[in-house]
């Protein structure tokens, strides 16, 4: 394991909105120590950004491609870069 910080861009589909998916995205996020933000998107889809270290952010990716996350994820689109140290903490935006 790395203490090298990435950031995870994520677009979430299926039905996320309605089911409680940002509060316990947020509540993993922080179990994580992750950094970020996640929101509803009009189109019914979830984004998030989310920042920490790499074996975290691979934990977070793992659990929401998993059975454990609310509502039905039919995809996760994401893509990892280097963190910008853009969050002080995590966030839901409504």
């Amino acid at each position: 394991m790395t203490d090298e910080t990435v950031r995870l861009t994520a677009r979430i589909t299926g039905v996320v909105q309605g089911v409680g998916f940002r509060y316990w995205t947020a509540r993993k996020a922080d179990e994580l120590d992750l950094k970020g933000t996640v929101r509803n998107s009009t189109d019914g889809s979830v984004e998030l950004v989310a920042e920490g270290e790499v074996g975290n952010v691979s934990d977070f990716t793992d659990w929401l491609h998993s059975s454990r996350v609310p509502g039905q994820v039919a995809d996760v689109e994401f893509q990892v870069s280097e963190a910008t140290g853009a969050f002080d903490d995590f966030r839901i935006i409504d």
